[in-house]
C-alpha cells in the first residue's frame, strides 16, 4: 500500500515475526499502521468454542488491521503470523498524519476499505443461499478477481482446504466434497490434489 521507503522515511520499523506469532489481537488498541514485508498474515475471529474464521490472508505488500486507523475502536479481529513474516509498522498518529497530508494515499485506503467491505457484501450474500458449492465458487472468484492467493502463472490456488473452511465457516470435509463435485462438474480443475481455477 505505502512504499517502504516513505514508511521508513516517517520513522516505520521492520518487525519480524516467527511463524504462529501473534501481531494483534481482537480488542486491542491500535497503536500502529501494519503492512506486511514478506510471508503471510491471518486476519482471523475466533469464536467461543475455539473454531477460528479467516477473515482475509494477507500477502506480502498488503496493510491489515487499517479499521481502528480510521474509527479509533479496538481491533476486529486477531492477525496471525502463518509462516515467519516481516512487517513494517508505523505509529499511528504518524500515520494518521500521512494521511492528512497525501490525498492520494488517503484514497487508495478509501478503495481498499471499499473492497473488503465488497468481499464481505459477496460472502454474505453466498452465505444466505446456504449452498456450499455457491459459497465456495463466490470466495473462489472473488480470489481470483482480485488477484489473491493464486499463483500467477498457472492459476492454483494458494489455499487449503482447512483454511477455505475457515474463510466460509463451512467443515472441511463439506469443503472437500464440494470442491471435488465443482471438479466433476468442470468448474476447477484438482490435479495431484491441488485446485486450479
Amino acid at each position: 500500500m505505502i512504499d517502504v521507503d516513505l514508511l521508513l522515511a516517517c520513522g516505520a520499523a521492520f518487525k519480524k515475526m516467527p511463524k504462529g506469532s501473534t501481531i494483534f489481537r481482537e480488542g486491542m488498541t491500535c497503536c500502529f499502521y501494519y503492512q506486511l514485508v514478506s510471508g503471510r498474515i491471518k486476519w482471523i475471529n475466533i469464536n467461543e468454542e475455539g473454531k477460528e474464521f479467516i477473515q482475509v490472508i494477507i500477502e506480502a505488500g498488503e496493510c491489515f488491521g487499517e479499521l481502528p486507523l480510521f474509527d479509533d475502536e479496538p481491533y476486529a479481529a486477531t492477525a496471525i503470523a502463518e509462516e515467519d513474516s516481516v512487517v513494517i509498522r508505523l505509529h499511528k498518529p504518524v500515520f494518521t498524519q500521512l494521511i492528512k497530508e497525501n490525498q492520494e494515499l488517503h484514497f487508495k485506503f478509501s478503495r481498499l476499505l471499499a473492497q473488503r467491505v465488497r468481499f464481505k457484501i459477496i460472502l454474505l450474500k453466498s452465505l444466505a443461499c446456504h449452498n456450499p458449492e455457491i459459497m465456495i465458487r463466490a470466495l473462489l472468484n472473488y480470489l481470483k478477481k482480485e488477484n489473491k492467493n493464486f499463483c500467477a502463472d498457472c492459476n492454483q490456488l494458494k489455499l487449503t482446504r482447512q483454511q477455505i473452511a475457515d474463510m466460509t465457516g463451512l467443515r472441511v470435509e463439506t469443503v472437500i466434497r464440494s470442491i471435488r463435485h465443482m471438479h466433476e462438474k468442470g468448474e476447477l480443475l484438482i490435479d495431484k490434489g491441488k485446485v486450479f481455477c
